[in-house]
């Protein structure tokens, strides 16, 4: 009843920011996507799991900055099964980032080198998902972000200060409602539009380095972790019909070091499945 109350909320949640980032907008991107993989990994599981992922994804901006709203649905296979079940796991993964953009709020050029603007971002990410461990993380963050002056595209640097608190309903977690220690997060995200003879193609992902979070349910120290997701796709649509942005087909790439700071058991023993290299197939459809 807890996960299926969640997941409702971070449904509504989405639904609800990204029609509210939607008003007032000076610019406005929203897509539905897909990418599938053979080559996913979760911690102290030893088997290679299939996905499927089905994405939201909003992205506008007003006067004073922008906001950036994802909502994946992952769906795995037996490999990683539900609680009680044999069939795969459902889970969803909300993020949500808002940027204040200081030169436009104090009407100063606060560019430098190949920095065009200073802003300051702060967010949340919200997860379920109907394993036996019954994760139900919450993280908040906030710190300040360099936006990089490119031809075309974005580059965005930021370093974050983040909080996290999460669930586990497995029989040995000492701490079954976890608060972690505080954590510096750098964050990269970039999307970047660029032509190959006739092709035009589009490179974007992000890059997060997690520093360590203190102990986790078990009182085992956790290790810093690093999650990479990117993609380099082809816009279909300008191809075809020539409508730029609208269907982009591609090949992605997802590393995941240290899963959610997993690194070895109480035992010293390091986990399985605590290291993700899976490439993917990915398709999104902008309105």
């Amino acid at each position: 009843m807890k996960t299926t109350k969640t997941i409702a909320l971070a449904v509504l949640a989405g639904a609800t920011l990204a029609s509210g980032a939607a008003q007032a907008a000076t610019w406005s991107d929203s897509f539905l996507g897909y990418r599938y993989g053979t080559g996913f990994r979760e911690p102290s599981n030893t088997k290679e799991v299939r996905k499927h992922v089905l994405q939201f994804g909003h992205a506008s901006g007003y006067a004073y900055g922008q906001n950036f709203l994802n909502l994946d649905l992952l769906q795995s296979d037996k490999n990683d099964p539900s609680s009680g079940a044999d069939t795969g796991a459902t889970e969803f993964y909300l993020t949500y980032r808002h940027q204040l953009h200081l030169g436009k709020l104090l009407d100063k050029d606060l560019s430098f080198g190949p920095v065009k603007e200073v802003a300051l971002t702060a967010g949340f990410d919200l997860n379920t998902k109907n394993t036996a461990f019954a994760p139900r993380k919450r993280l908040v963050v906030a710190g300040p972000t360099l936006k990089f002056n490119l031809p075309a595209g974005f580059l965005d640097l930021s370093l974050l200060a983040g909080k996290e608190w999460n669930h586990c309903g497995l029989a040995f977690c000492t701490d079954h409602e976890h608060g972690f220690d505080a954590q510096w997060i750098l964050s990269a995200a970039w999307g970047v539009p660029f032509q190959a003879g006739p092709v035009p193609l589009k490179f974007q992902g992000f890059i997060n380095y997690n520093s360590e979070k203190g102990k986790d349910y078990s009182g085992v120290k956790t290790e810093a972790e690093t999650l990479m997701r990117t993609s380099l796709m082809v816009d279909v649509g300008q191809m075809a019909a020539g409508r730029k942005n609208t269907l982009l087909m591609g090949v992605g790439y997802e590393l995941w070091l240290n899963k959610f700071g997993n690194h070895a058991t109480a035992a010293g023993v390091t986990k399985p499945g605590i290291n993700t290299y899976a490439p993917t197939l990915q398709m999104e459809w902008h309105f």
